[in-house]
This record gives C-alpha cells, sequence and structure tokens, in this order.
C-alpha cells in the first residue's frame, strides 16, 4: 500500500524538478481549501516581495552610511520636527510609524542617548510620556535629509514614471487601510480565488 508522501518529500521533488526546469507540484492533497496564488499574482507578490526588500535595504546602507542614522531614528526625526512644538506622544509616534510601542521604546531610548530627542512627562496627562526632538536632533535631521531624498529619488521616484508612482501609492494606501482597520473590518469575506500556487 503506497504511504502518503510528507510535505519534506514534496519540498526534495519541487527541487528536483526545479533542476530539471519544471514547476515544481503545489501541495494540494492535504490542505484543501487554501487559495492559492495564479501564476500572475504569484509574480506581482515576488516583485513586491523582492522589491521593497532591496530598496529598504539600499535606503537604510545608504542613510547609515551617509548619517549614522537607521531608517526607524531618521522617521522618528522626520515625524517629530512636523509635528507642533516638535513633540509627539509616545503612543501618537508609534501609530503614526506603525511601530510597536516596544520597538519605539528600544529605538527612542537609543536617540535620547545620542543626545538627539529625549523623553518628558505630558503635561496633560501624568501617565503619558512625550518624545521632544532636540536642538541636535534638528542638526543631524537637517544634515541627513538632502541624501536620504536622493536615495529615494534614485532609487524609486524616478526609476518610475508619474502614473506608475501613482499606482503604487494608491496600493499601498490600500493595504494600510486594510491593516490600520478593526480585526474584521467590514464583517466580509474574501472572494474565493481560483488560485494555484502557494505564496513565496
Amino acid at each position: 500500500m503506497p504511504t502518503r508522501s510528507t510535505t519534506a518529500d514534496r519540498w526534495a521533488d519541487d527541487a528536483a524538478a526545479s533542476q530539471r526546469g519544471a514547476a515544481p507540484a503545489v501541495p494540494q492533497a492535504d490542505q484543501e481549501g487554501v487559495r492559492w496564488l495564479t501564476e500572475p499574482q504569484q509574480r506581482q507578490w515576488r516583485a513586491f516581495r523582492d522589491g521593497t526588500a532591496l530598496l529598504f535595504d539600499v535606503l537604510a546602507r545608504e542613510l547609515d552610511d551617509g548619517s549614522g542614522l537607521s531608517l526607524g531614528e531618521y522617521e522618528v526625526l522626520v515625524r517629530l520636527s512636523e509635528a507642533p512644538g516638535h513633540a509627539l506622544r509616545m503612543s501618537e509616534l508609534a501609530d503614526d510609524l506603525a511601530h510597536s510601542r516596544s520597538r519605539l521604546t528600544h529605538t527612542v531610548a537609543r536617540m535620547e542617548r545620542d543626545g538627539i530627542v529625549r523623553r518628558e512627562p505630558a503635561r496633560d496627562d501624568a501617565r503619558g510620556v512625550n518624545c521632544v526632538l532636540t536642538e541636535r536632533g534638528w542638526r543631524v535631521l537637517v544634515a541627513a535629509a538632502p541624501g536620504h531624498v536622493e536615495s529615494v529619488r534614485a532609487h524609486l521616484v524616478d526609476v518610475l514614471d508619474d502614473d506608475q508612482l501613482a499606482a503604487l501609492g494608491t496600493a499601498m494606501q490600500v493595504v494600510i487601510e486594510h491593516l490600520r482597520a478593526p480585526a474584521g473590518g467590514d464583517g466580509t469575506a474574501p472572494a474565493d480565488g481560483d488560485g494555484t500556487a502557494p505564496a513565496g
């Protein structure tokens, strides 16, 4: 009686198929109901995944080389520079940056040690904490911004035409609104698809 293949077996078969130039088989037998990606969806997903990974890698490297800042630190400085009084509640800053509170706390603590921000109690709420841009932080941001803007232009804005850039921004805004919506959103389930490949 034949035995059922394991996931490891299927991955090994897929690897061998790839070396032969054949398309790997999709493991569907024990995963009924999974809405696999179609080939076009798979191509678009992988283009997005690889493109964003490469983009943020080069932006982070060039920002660090030019200013010593990480992308997260730079975005904190930008948000504070745009806020009234150059100050924001830590909770507001975390929400604005789509960072977890713990991640932001570690970032701000590092920045505070460098003297580019400071934390102080919120005047209108004894339990709240404000993050404030210091004079040194302002000077660091002013020095870093031109180089970072050039990087963004060189690797994204000037690579796309106006329609492509607008489409990218519109698509990402939809994703942002989806991910920031309360769980369950409008209560509707996604439409069934005819996908044929797992995301990867």
